[in-house]
């Protein structure tokens, strides 16, 4: 094979196993193109052109019904030296087994006895161990796997001052003053935004939250506005609208976003196009923390897998794709 060939191949294979309808579509779209982009059927005879193919699957098919017969009897041959090999070692094995047998005396017997009891015991002291590593092994997992904490009711986190929830796109900030001893106004706080930075607080005081945020915001979009005359509530809107946050400060706890458990209701609000791309990218990110194939990945496999479905006389056995 040529190394234009390859190339054509290579170019071939990519545009099949991209279609769903497999070699048909091909054959669809290449005979569309010569329509549209050529003179082929057009430049001479419909018989000269139906000719031109014809030719070409006649010449092809020659070629690959020789191949498929040689490779058939390759196969045939293969397998019968390999049942000879198998024979002829079988039987070797036979005769030296039977060349080993002796009787053995009280004595032999009493130290092969031995040997065998010792290679029990260091078997059972070898699992035992195994075990033992595997129970520790695990335990760190867990004692990994602790270290985040569940996200609340709102796919946040309760801290001591301060709780925090989210959306994929907002986030919900609640600080309780419950020590003040007045009614709380505007022009008794602090509260500053900045594009990674939140502090809140009250004037001449200690701040409640005065800290880095774990990822950017919108300064256009945020607004607050005191509860209850004792609680100042925030809301933010994330600068990446498509993405769980694991903590609000980055000196915070982190939560376990794979726990996090999103509102259909919040879901159902969304336009058609943009409900699918959130639950597709939601769906990706879960699978891409879970080690497992994104949706676009299933996809291509899905396609490949039909495509070589419909076609078994073809050999993808050396064929390499990405």
């Amino acid at each position: 094979m040529t190394d234009r060939q390859q190339q054509i191949d290579g170019v071939l294979l990519s545009l099949a196993t991209s279609f769903e309808g497999g070699v048909p579509e091909l054959f669809d779209h290449i005979f569309s193109f010569l329509s549209r982009k050529t003179d082929f059927y057009t430049g001479a005879t419909s018989e000269t052109a139906q000719k031109i193919v014809l030719d070409a699957f006649e010449k092809y098919a020659k070629t690959s019904e020789k191949e498929a017969l040689e490779k058939q009897k390759r196969k045939e041959i293969e397998e019968k030296k390999l049942a000879e090999r198998r024979a002829a070692q079988k039987a070797k094995e036979e005769a030296e087994f039977t060349n080993r047998i002796k009787e053995l005396t009280d004595e032999e017997a009493e130290q092969l006895q031995k040997k065998l009891d010792a290679k029990k015991l260091k078997e059972n002291l070898d699992s035992t161990e195994m075990s033992e590593n595997k129970s520790t092994n695990n335990s760190d997992d867990n004692k990994e796997e602790n270290n985040k904490t569940k996200p609340n009711a709102g796919n946040g986190c309760d801290l001591e001052n301060y709780q925090w929830t989210q959306t994929l796109g907002e986030l919900d900030i609640r600080v309780p003053f419950k020590s003040v001893g007045f009614p709380l106004k505007a022009k008794d706080l602090i509260v500053d935004v900045k594009r990674n930075h939140l502090k809140i607080g009250i004037k001449g005081h200690q701040p409640i939250i005065d800290g880095e945020l774990a990822e950017e915001v919108k300064l256009e979009t945020c607004n607050w506005v005191i509860e209850d005359k004792k609680i100042v509530v925030l809301n933010l809107d994330k600068i990446n609208g498509m993405h769980w946050w694991n903590k609000l400060l980055t000196t915070d706890p982190e939560i376990d976003t794979q726990k996090v458990q999103p509102e259909n209701s919040k879901l159902s609000d969304l336009d058609g196009e943009t409900r699918s791309m959130v639950e597709k990218m939601m769906y990706d990110q879960r699978q891409k923390e879970l080690g497992l194939p994104t949706s676009e990945e299933k996809k291509k496999h899905d396609i490949l897998k039909k495509f070589m479905e419909q076609h078994p006389e073809m050999d993808f056995s050396n064929a390499k794709f990405s």
